[in-house]
């Protein structure tokens, strides 16, 4: 679990731009090229420690091998209500 707000930060914008890109139509490959670059960016940048990086990357990666993330909500039918 990530507790550090920077880190937090990285993983609400990682994790919106995955679900973006699936609604987009690219599959899992380009997502997790796009992944990798972001990983990369951080460690190139030092936004934050070494060690947080990676455990960044290990919360990513199970978000992104967890399909009920990327299901389409199905909408529900409505019920007929009888008001006599």
């Amino acid at each position: 679990m990530l507790t550090d707000t920077h880190s937090i930060r990285y993983y609400q914008r990682l994790t919106d731009a995955l679900v973006e890109l699936w609604n987009r139509g690219n599959r899992l490959t380009e997502m997790q090229i796009y992944m990798e670059g972001y990983i990369a960016s951080l460690h190139h940048t030092q936004a934050l420690e070494p060690h947080k990086i990676h455990r960044l990357e290990e919360e990513v990666f199970r978000f992104l091998r967890d399909p009920s993330n990327f299901e389409l909500a199905t909408p529900q039918p409505e019920t007929e209500r009888d008001y006599f």
